[in-house]
């Protein structure tokens, strides 16, 4: 199966340094996941929050780079594939902060 979205990916300036919505609220994350159409930061489905597919969801914004650090693979939520992103990098502008729970 492959990826119809592939068009949407954009260069995108990350929103925050971890989940946007995490560190709004006092949450706590697994791994992040970065919007490839606005740069919103979200935690993955492993997490409590779920909130980079809650902002898929809000959004339709169809695809998601595992962003902590950038680690080369992309997630199309519509056609439910992962690709490779090496032709679509993205910079990392800031260090990413890493949540500790204790």
């Amino acid at each position: 199966m492959s990826c119809s979205h592939l068009s949407t990916i954009v260069v995108v300036t990350p929103s925050a340094d971890g989940c946007e919505d995490c560190l709004k609220t006092g949450g706590w994350w697994v791994h992040l996941r970065l919007c490839r159409t606005c740069g919103h930061v979200g935690c993955c489905d492993q997490s409590p929050g779920k909130h980079a597919t809650a902002h898929f969801k809000a959004t339709e914004h169809p695809i998601i780079e595992g962003y902590d650090p950038p680690e080369g693979w992309g997630w199309c939520y519509v056609d439910e594939v992962s690709f490779d992103l090496s032709d679509y990098k993205t910079p990392h502008p800031r260090p990413i902060k890493r949540w500790v729970e204790g």
